[in-house]
């Protein structure tokens, strides 16, 4: 009878061990992965405004091509005039 009583025990003190084993691990698991969610999306943020500055850089650059156009036909007709 006390071997079966002490069986019991045994078995009881390896499922709480077991237990509360498995529920800090899943609650370390569930932090790291909040942690690696942040930090993706960070790196998300990161590429889209670089996309978006990208954009802007491209427009911008061809606004300069369309100043330096009209710049240069300006010149020709201020050349052209004064011959």
């Amino acid at each position: 009878m006390e071997s079966v009583i002490v069986g019991v025990l045994a078995l009881i003190g390896t499922l709480a061990g077991a237990y509360f084993s498995n529920r800090r691990s899943a609650a370390v698991i569930a932090y790291r992965l909040e942690t690696l969610e942040k930090k993706v999306q960070a790196h998300n943020n990161l590429v889209e405004r670089t996309y978006h500055l990208e954009e802007q850089s491209a427009i911008h650059e061809e606004k300069l091509k369309a100043a330096d156009h009209r710049i240069d036909g300006l010149m020709e007709q201020v050349m052209r005039k004064g011959e």
